[in-house]
């Protein structure tokens, strides 16, 4: 079930009081489905932990009444011997003793269950939230920064795990602890349990009353830590920007503004929330003290039957009763912290994944693509593309030319099925590609992107990433064809080098041809190059385009191109402007028409070389 969203626009503390009601209910709502997340699959341990502390506050709860005996049975007649007997004494101790080794065995145990339970259920978490995110569209991570995603498998999945592995069993411990204290404290004097439980009372109202004050601003750090993750996350990507403007003042001074945020948020909740153990011991005090002398004037009065270890061990019990609440408060910052990660954690979990409503498989792929009538917009209030109309042949070379924002990118994305036509419809040899499974679809057709990205693993690894069923001549074989196999062939370790970083050790140049050599160890029928040799110098450009050549050769390739000496020998080339087709046709026709093409070609210089 997907978890309603908590309004985010709600600031300070009127802003937090304001939804406080409806986010106790979410809150409340996210916890439980994390509860029921650990059950079902720690539901033996979880038994196991509850029995043990049974077993370790039943053993507590033993020692604490023990004292009134110890006092009435043993002490108070012993000094009132003139030749005591310690022997029953010694004994009675030796079974105390016993039985606290029980407990505290009992502690041990369920200590290093919740240990178990924790990681456990984290390795849970970030695997099923990794498969979610692998199954999520690109428009999701067109809208979610990559530093905010990180921050969800770090920050809120950690918080995660220091609430179930310290809070949850305090609080089952807490619960038993009480149970069983209240239940003694009427058997041994029903007025003192009267005081213990005002006493209670108030504690309670301090916990809850300063535990909504400050679940607000634990939100709000929440944010803000995925905020300051986003920023350096983006921070070092674009390095090397930053210092080629020398803007490394500016970057320091944003980070600066979102860090004192993050700083800010943080103090603001820990602030109120380190309140809350502080408030509930001095009233534990003020509790026993109330207690010591209503008992003690009861005693004396006579009114009531109250023996010194009566009072003594009430005294205890008092502290028993009243030490859970301190406990569960001073666990209210992992508490808090958790209700908030586990909302970002399942918001991530429960994002709607890719829907393809595709039924067929592409068998004998042709590579055939049309578009008929397509508008297309990212958002319904803006339109991007307006009855694009393209039809090809299998084999045939198309270029998309045109300005920045005129549409080239949208093209392409809508024929991964990246995005999907709103009007209109790509046909794929004779078959709309709405009808087509996505993974078939993309499974006939590559793409070398502007932008390219390695994989941490040799250079042979991610010339396979193309296809995973290539063997080493294959990949060797692309390489070659490409022009990368000699550059590869000067490394350390040849085709064993390990790439690291997003291939940090080698040139934008040499990132870029091993991309293209993984597009041609793919082998498909469609091919799509995003000015896949923008990052090339000329010379290699020259022995890249020979192997582009025969890469395309017998394939429907889609080429957008910013330098229009590249796209020449094309089959069709089509000028885009503001999401439109203003041209179409071969180099030589286009420039007969001494139009948009005709200004684009001859108006540059060095695009005639």
């Amino acid at each position: 079930m997907r978890q309603p969203s908590f309004d985010r626009g709600a600031r300070g503390p009127q802003g937090h009081n304001a939804g406080f009601q409806k986010a106790t209910k979410q809150q409340k709502q996210v916890m439980m489905r994390l509860f029921a997340f650990v059950l079902k699959y720690y539901k033996f341990s979880i038994l196991t932990v509850l029995a043990c502390i049974v077993v370790s506050s039943i053993t507590s709860l033993f020692s604490t009444l023990f004292t009134r005996t110890l006092i009435d049975d043993y002490i108070t007649p012993l000094t009132q011997m003139d030749n005591p007997d310690y022997s029953s004494l010694w004994q009675t101790l030796f079974k105390l003793g016993l039985i606290l080794l029980l407990g505290v065995i009992a502690s041990y145990t369920y200590n290093r269950l919740m240990i178990n339970v924790s990681q456990g259920t984290m390795l849970r978490l970030r695997k099923q939230i990794f498969e979610r995110m692998e199954q999520l569209p690109i428009s999701y991570f067109d809208s979610h920064s990559h530093g905010e995603l990180m921050s969800v498998y770090t920050n809120d999945v950690d918080s995660l795990r220091q609430m179930i592995s310290t809070a949850m069993a305090q609080v089952f411990s807490s619960v038993i602890t009480i149970v069983a204290t209240f239940t003694s404290m009427i058997v041994l004097s029903v007025p003192l349990t009267l005081v213990s439980m005002c006493i209670a009372a108030v504690m309670m109202v301090a916990t809850t009353k300063l535990g909504s004050w400050s679940r607000g601003y634990f939100r709000t750090q929440q944010e803000s830590l995925a905020s300051v993750n986003g920023f350096i996350e983006e921070m070092m990507t674009g390095q090397k920007v930053v210092k080629v403007f020398c803007h490394e003042q500016q970057a320091i001074s944003q980070f600066e503004g979102i860090n004192e945020q993050l700083r800010s948020s943080a103090y603001n909740a820990n602030k109120i929330a380190s309140i809350v153990m502080p408030v509930n011991g001095n009233l534990g005090n003020l509790g026993y003290v109330l207690i010591a002398v209503v008992g003690a004037s009861l005693a004396l009065s006579g009114s009531w039957e109250l023996s010194l270890g009566t009072i003594v061990a009430f005294l205890q019990l008092n502290k028993s009763f009243t030490q859970p609440i301190s406990h569960v408060s001073q666990q209210i910052n992992s508490v808090l912290n958790a209700s908030v990660g586990a909302e970002r954690v399942f918001a991530l979990g429960d994002a709607e994944p890719e829907v393809d409503e595709g039924t067929r498989e592409l068998t004998d792929p042709k590579g055939d693509v049309d578009f008929r009538h397509v508008d297309f917009g990212y958002v319904p209030e803006k339109q991007v593309l307006f009855d694009i109309n393209i039809n090809t042949n299998p084999g045939q070379k198309i270029a998309f030319v045109g300005g920045t924002g005129a549409g080239k990118t949208t093209i392409i994305n809508l024929i991964n099925r990246f995005y999907d036509v709103k009007t209109g419809e790509v046909v794929y040899d004779g078959i709309p590609i709405n009808d087509i499974r996505k993974q078939s679809l993309r499974k006939s057709m590559t793409i070398v992107l502007q932008e390219t990205h390695l994989f941490t693993g040799t250079v042979l690894d991610n010339i396979r990433y193309g296809s995973l069923d290539a063997t080493d001549e294959d990949c060797v074989k692309a390489a070659q064809l490409v022009g990368a196999h000699d550059f590869i062939r000067r490394l350390a370790n040849g085709y064993q080098t390990m790439l690291q970083g997003d291939g940090g050790n080698l040139s934008q140049g040499e990132r870029q041809l091993l991309a293209i050599a993984r597009a041609a160890v793919a082998n498909p029928p469609v091919l799509i190059l995003d000015e896949a040799t923008s990052s090339i110098d000329t010379r290699t450009e020259q022995l890249v385009q020979r192997g582009m050549d025969s890469i395309m050769r017998g394939r429907t390739t889609f080429v957008i191109a910013h330098r229009l000496c590249t796209v020449r020998n094309a089959d069709q080339i089509i000028v885009l402007d503001h999401g439109r087709i203003a041209e179409h046709g071969t180099h030589e026709q286009l420039l007969a028409l001494k139009g948009q093409y005709y200004q684009l070609y001859t108006g540059d210089t060095s695009l005639l070389k």
